[in-house]
């Protein structure tokens, strides 16, 4: 973690933003992350990346195996330049991805016997799996899956729009999390991290910026 260089570049915000920062990366976590598999829709992986944002959730995962295609920038509203995304090509390489990480693989579906919303545990890190509504997810997620979660629904629907459930869930869990003892919040490398790309995302010619640092740096003396 290089604070100089993040301190350099926070010379160029704003206080207000400065200050927004801090109050947005208070709420983030990656104690929870969502994993969306070959959504058809692209508004709709748009949608999640917002509800990530909104609910503070700092990761997402997207698998593109049959389907890649660019983030869909007017329904993210802006989102994708807060929330780190992470794309992968196959199934596998996202289950042992977020394996690797800690996390509990919960494919969430409305047909299994799965744990009910209400009664999910918030304690451990889970990564969230999300479907197409036609399909749901892939026989090897669901396979590899630690758990199933499921959106009580009493109407005849069998199914919400993939963002609808995304927002329910996230709001549902993410509000029990922070009521809860779990320490959920970010480490301070990943505070580091989340303020230098924010920086960078924010700040016109960020990377010439960030050279004429290096190059000022270069040319102290020892």
């Amino acid at each position: 973690m290089n604070q100089e260089l993040l301190d350099y570049l926070q010379d160029y915000l704003t206080p207000r933003r400065r200050n927004l920062f801090e109050k947005v990366l208070a709420q983030r976590t990656n104690h929870f992350t969502v994993a969306t598999e070959d959504v058809y829709q692209l508004h709709n992986t748009s949608a999640v990346i917002r509800s990530c944002d909104v609910f503070g959730i700092q990761n997402v995962h997207i698998t593109e195996e049959r389907n890649r295609k660019r983030i869909d920038r007017e329904i993210a509203m802006g989102a994708q330049k807060w929330v780190d995304i992470n794309r992968y090509h196959t199934a596998k390489d996202s289950l042992d991805t977020l394996r690797a990480k800690g996390y509990k693989i919960i494919a969430t579906t409305p047909h299994n016997d799965a744990c009910l919303l209400e009664d999910f545990d918030i304690s451990k890190p889970s990564a969230l799996f999300f479907g197409t509504e036609k399909d749901g997810l892939s026989t090897e997620i669901m396979e590899q899956a630690d758990g199933f979660l499921k959106i009580p629904m009493v109407g005849f629907t069998e199914s919400l729009n993939i963002s609808v459930s995304a927002a329910i869930i996230l709001q549902s869990i993410t509000s029990k999390l922070k009521r809860s003892e779990v320490e959920w919040r970010l480490s301070e490398e990943e505070i580091y991290n989340a303020k230098l790309n924010w920086a960078k995302n924010t700040i016109k010619s960020s990377d010439q910026i960030i050279e004429r640092f290096l190059a000022e740096q270069n040319a102290k003396p020892i």
